[in-house]
């Protein structure tokens, strides 16, 4: 059977119900004023009444699982949601709004914006720690994703030569067996680079980067710095690698080059969460479809994203 075909993806009610579970798994508790107490909420019913309304006897508001949450607002159907959260999930590259629209039946607009509302849902706002700690390895490295830019002269068009020209450039951290870490950098300076590194690895880690000057005196901060010089071909000595951040960075760019193809600076941040999402929670570590849905699920919480928060008009991206 299909994990589309599972009852909560294809029926209202019982949508509700596995997203209350989730994020309400000792019962409901009202956005509003935080009350849990259950004797003073109320399920309320009715012909008229709407799905899983329930009002707080404490501050008198009606609310449901979808308030304070990236569903909010939101005139689409919950089950759809789901149906959206497990194709955004269970897509190793992700999945474009293009494909979205025509699979959900929604329009463009909604596709595109449902996609950012659940990359919300994946980034790590919480923090759940440094990567790496005592006894393990932690990978650093650098990349560029976009295309160089143009440059007209002599009569025509001439590729600007030099590393990073019009590129927008990508930091990740992993952690070898576990989590990966990913920012936008704005001009790959060093301090900034250093900032990530200390800010977001365990000093208790080794830390295994390549031959760049950005990551000299590490071994200040860490554990043990190793690196590999990949100038003089040399790519693993030992355990003494950067092949998993590596790896991540070409799924990484299958994604953004092969599915969303365009992605502007703005929007970068959400598109690298979904894509250290999915690498936190992937099958190595044993997560299958369904549990990695119910993990963004877990995610939603606290996370609003309005429309003209995500971007303006015509700018599907």
């Amino acid at each position: 059977m299909s994990v589309l075909d599972k009852n909560p993806l294809r029926d209202e009610q019982a949508a509700y119900d596995f997203v209350e579970g989730i994020v309400w798994p000792d019962g409901p508790i009202c956005p509003h004023c935080g009350n849990a107490d259950a004797a003073k909420i109320g399920l309320l019913k009715g012909k008229s009444t709407r799905i899983g309304v329930r009002k707080c006897y404490a501050c008198y508001k009606p609310f449901t699982v979808k308030v304070g949450t990236i569903f909010e607002s939101s005139h689409i159907e919950l089950h759809i949601w789901l149906q959206a959260m497990t194709l955004l999930c269970s897509s190793k590259k992700g999945i474009s709004t293009n494909q979205l629209h025509r699979v959900l039946g929604v329009s463009l607009k909604s596709a595109w914006f449902m996609s950012h509302r659940i990359r919300e849902a994946m980034t790590d706002k919480g923090g759940s720690g440094p990567l790496g700690g005592p006894d393990k390895i932690v990978e650093a490295d650098e990349t560029y994703i976009g295309k160089n830019e143009s440059e007209f002269r002599d009569g025509k068009w001439h590729t600007k030569q030099g590393l990073g020209r019009g590129k927008i450039a990508v930091a990740t951290l992993v952690e070898r067996g576990g989590r990966s870490r990913s920012i936008k950098v704005e001009n790959l300076r060093t301090d900034e680079i250093r900032a990530f590194v200390l800010g977001d690895a365990d000093a208790k880690s080794r830390l295994m980067t390549d031959g760049s000057p950005i990551y000299a005196k590490m071994h200040r901060h860490f554990t043990r710095h190793e690196s590999v010089n990949h100038s003089q071909g040399e790519y693993a000595r030992g355990d003494v690698y950067t092949n998993n951040v590596e790896s991540y960075f070409s799924v990484f760019k299958r994604g953004m080059r092969g599915i969303y193809q365009h992605c502007k600076a703005r929007h970068l941040p959400r598109y690298l969460a979904e894509f250290d999402f999915r690498y936190s929670n992937r099958s190595a570590l044993d997560i299958d479809d369904e549990q990695r849905t119910i993990n963004a699920i877990r995610g939603i919480v606290g996370k609003r994203l309005t429309y003209r928060a995500a971007d303006r008009k015509n700018d599907l991206a």
